[in-house]
């Protein structure tokens, strides 16, 4: 394990988080965060010393676009015919089965 001036982040600023996220984190919950974080800022460490000069910030993770359809008014089943196939109906309504109890 690596000792206290090892860490790059304190245990009061783990405790600190913990508790603007509202976790409720025990002894070795914040050892272990501690240690997860410690990775996490190492690594952000490495990335910050990439020299990145001239290139471009990436806006998309790639060049694929969203293909739409045309929005167009087709054709659709009549009200009498989707009646025609309902289990059970209510004068101009598909009864269904309740799905939901109300809470008193």
């Amino acid at each position: 394990m690596a000792s206290k001036e090892d860490h790059k982040i304190s245990k009061e600023e783990i405790l600190h988080l913990a508790h603007l996220a509202r976790l409720d984190l025990d002894e070795k919950a914040v050892d272990k965060m501690m240690q997860d974080m410690d990775k996490i800022l190492a690594f952000v460490d490495k990335l910050n010393e990439l020299d990145v000069e001239g290139v471009e910030p990436l806006k998309y993770m790639n060049n694929d676009t969203n293909v739409l359809r045309k929005d167009e008014v087709r054709p659709t089943i009549s009200q009498t015919d989707a009646l025609k196939n309902a289990p059970q109906k209510d004068t101009d309504y598909i009864k269904v089965p309740k799905v939901l109890k109300r809470s008193s």
